[in-house]
């Protein structure tokens, strides 16, 4: 009887690591959705970290040493199109996140290994267990040069890309949960990365991503095809365990410290310091609208309704070095972020939210899409876009504003608040002088027009709108508006700001 039980028990651990094998097999997205939709029906437990308090408590110049390793590029022996390189936990990555590769659809995790990094003088690279993971990741492959960074996966749900003849600037996440609301904001995590290995000649590379918070877990699927406008194709299934008050699709994130509309510079020797300045929109009415950024004195949130939008970003629109004069930063090469929406999203509003910042080292800008109404708990939210990654490609087919600058008067009226909108574009440019061509200015509740006037610019060929408004005893926010006419056809994207007393 027993050599029956002992083959019996073999049977069965041999079907259990037939299963094991099968379920590696079957990768994909929908088997990924099925684990997001798991773990939802669960309460939210965090993973405790596996960091070591040796790295945790590491100093920034301390985490500094720890450099990885280019032998160990993943990939680079078989001189795949696309590698990948690692960060090391520790300092302010108290967390880390499981990579696997995927290949054939049979994912394999992939281990820390002390070669994989140089640590300097420090003694914290010894013991560490290969499962401990890694705090993000990075992809190299041809761009500029031909192992140039094309995007990297770091903290929380973060995540960047480049394009043709940009550096690093604003970032996208996964999800915005609560930003800006009472209570505080819940930053989703994405806790294991699964990256399809990459066949020769491969045009983009897929990477998925598992999200887990308090409120929601999901599954992500990023298609990045790298180039002049590095296009991530993003596909979601956001299982909700209980439904916050806002949810942010397509959340963008950058910074914005000062610009030509600020009124000044800080003591700055740069005349601007900014990843982004200006939120762009194409609503789904066919509207173009340019809201310039600014760094407010205290938070200010502005919503957009819309239905059906047909993209929306976060723009880096002046491109002039001199308007920047930055040798270092190269904020004149900043891509811009831009969110083309796949499907029906329905109902909703692009949210703006701006925090003050005393220098250029915080990310005071979000943007992202806010949906009127979730679906049940337990029921998937389904969303898809694409985020291209761009320098000037994306902008309106009319005119588009060139500058905004604001200011007063110390001698002519100087209860008046003046402001210069420069627009831009190739069939403005093309027009003489023309009477015909007006300004339609809107001022909101809290302040009044007191003039306006549009005129063709000799020296760039540019059309600038001037206009002063007064404001009233009350001290409220004013909202204004204005765009350019030629009747029956509007030649220009309409500029949107809120001006604050």
């Amino acid at each position: 009887m027993k050599p029956r039980a002992s083959l019996f028990a073999l049977l069965v651990l041999l079907s259990i690591s037939n299963i094991g094998r099968a379920a590696e097999e079957m990768f994909d997205f929908e088997t990924l959705r099925y684990r997001a939709k798991l773990l939802a029906a669960r309460p939210h437990a965090q993973r405790p970290s596996a960091v070591p308090e040796s790295l945790r408590r590491l100093s920034y110049d301390e985490y500094r040493q720890i450099t990885f390793n280019p032998a160990q590029t993943w990939w680079k022996r078989e001189s795949l199109p696309y590698q990948l390189q690692f960060f090391h936990p520790g300092f302010v990555h108290q967390r880390s996140v499981q990579l696997n590769e995927v290949n054939g659809r049979v994912a394999t995790p992939i281990r820390l290994a002390k070669e994989m990094f140089n640590y300097g003088s420090l003694k914290v690279g010894t013991n560490l267990p290969d499962s401990l993971g890694f705090a993000g990741f990075r992809v190299l492959g041809q761009l500029n040069l031909p192992a140039d960074e094309l995007v990297s996966f770091l903290g929380a749900s973060y995540f960047r890309a480049l394009c043709l003849k940009t550096v690093y600037g604003l970032s996208a996440r996964g999800l915005a949960i609560n930003t800006a609301e009472p209570g505080g904001e819940e930053f989703p995590v994405f806790e294991e990365f699964w990256i399809e290995r990459p066949v020769a000649g491969a045009k983009h590379f897929v990477i998925y991503a598992l999200m887990d918070s308090a409120s929601v877990a999901g599954a992500y699927k990023f298609t990045i095809t790298p180039g002049g406008d590095t296009v991530t194709q993003v596909r979601a299934a956001l299982y909700f365990r209980k439904n916050p008050k806002v949810v942010g699709l397509a959340p963008l994130t950058s910074m914005f410290w000062h610009g030509e509309n600020s009124g000044t510079n800080h003591g700055d020797f740069r005349p601007e310091v900014h990843d982004s300045d200006g939120l762009m929109i194409f609503t789904g009415a066919g509207e173009w609208i340019w809201r310039p950024l600014t760094n407010p004195n205290a938070t200010r949130v502005a919503a957009f309704s819309d239905d059906n939008p047909r993209g929306f970003g976060l723009i880096q629109r002046d491109r002039k070095y001199e308007s920047y004069q930055d040798l270092e930063a190269h904020y004149h090469r900043r891509p811009g972020a831009w969110i083309e929406p796949v499907g029906n999203w329905g109902r909703g509003s692009v949210r703006l939210v701006e925090l003050h910042t005393a220098d250029e080292t915080s990310d005071n800008i979000v943007a992202f899409w806010s949906p009127e109404s979730l679906p049940a708990v337990g029921e998937p939210l389904e969303v898809e876009y694409k985020l291209h990654w761009f320098s000037d490609q994306i902008r309106p087919p009319a005119g588009f504003v060139e500058s905004t600058r604001i200011g007063s008067s110390k001698t002519h009226e100087p209860e008046l608040r003046r402001f210069v909108i420069d627009f831009d574009g190739p069939y403005l440019r093309q027009q003489k002088p023309d009477p015909s061509i007006e300004a339609i200015v809107s001022v909101g509740e809290g302040a009044t027009l007191a003039y306006k006037a549009i005129e063709k610019n000799p020296y760039t060929g540019t059309w600038r709108l001037g206009f002063g408004i007064k404001p009233d005893a009350s001290g409220r926010p004013v909202e204004l508006r204005c765009f350019l006419k030629k009747s029956p056809h509007v030649l220009s994207e309409t500029w949107s700001y809120l001006w604050s007393p």
